[in-house]
């Protein structure tokens, strides 16, 4: 029954639509009437600035952390490794269902890729930080944040499946739903990187300034 408690709480601290509440209560707008539409960090970045973009990102990433810790709740996981990851898998996929299908927010959210950083890093923070390697070099290279995004959450499936050599099932069937996940949140950038139209990040201002002339 508390695992079933649980499992709820980790949905309702997925569903905290932060990039929104920020919107509104700061700037009184609602985010996703703007840019891409997309209530992340992204595009919070995009509208709002970098200063709440990355407060929007710090926040959602700490959801997924703290819903996946949620199992130190229960004193039986700390005795069974297999059952808490499994437990953990599942704790860390309703925050992200949360964040994706926010019921504060009238179920339209962002993308989970923050929320599944979360995750990862409550679950496997080696193979996370790994992950963020991949995604800011991706990052430094294209400046398409759609890009790195989906890149990192292929280099996820490959360095459980084919690096790591993990060993549990379930993660390794949870590292192919994160690559499928990612991607199939991204139909719309996948669509406008191929068509030229996605936009850029403009990290390196002096850089984007002379590729631009």
């Amino acid at each position: 029954m508390i695992e079933i408690v649980l499992v709820i709480l980790a949905y309702l601290l997925g569903s905290i639509p932060t990039s929104v509440w920020i919107s509104k209560s700061i700037f009184d707008i609602d985010i996703r009437n703007y840019g891409s539409g997309n209530a992340g960090a992204t595009n919070t970045y995009r509208v709002l600035g970098s200063k709440w973009g990355t407060i929007v990102m710090i926040v959602d990433v700490t959801k997924g952390v703290i819903a996946t810790s949620l199992w130190v709740l229960i004193p039986f996981y700390f005795t069974d490794e297999l059952a808490r990851t499994n437990f953990m898998i599942a704790l860390g996929l309703f925050a992200v269902l949360g964040h994706i299908f926010p019921i504060w927010a009238n179920f339209k959210g962002g993308k989970g890729v923050a929320t599944l950083l979360g995750m990862a890093l409550a679950i496997q923070p080696a193979v996370a930080f790994s992950c963020i390697i991949v995604f800011l070099i991706t990052l430094f290279l294209t400046r398409f944040v759609s890009l790195s995004s989906m890149i990192a959450g292929v280099a996820f499936m490959i360095l459980i499946l084919f690096i790591y050599h993990e060993k549990e099932t379930s993660y390794r069937i949870f590292a192919i739903v994160v690559a499928l996940m990612v991607i199939m949140t991204h139909q719309k950038n996948i669509s406008r990187l191929l068509k030229g139209t996605e936009n850029k990040v403009p990290i390196f201002k002096n850089r984007d300034r002379i590729e631009k002339k």
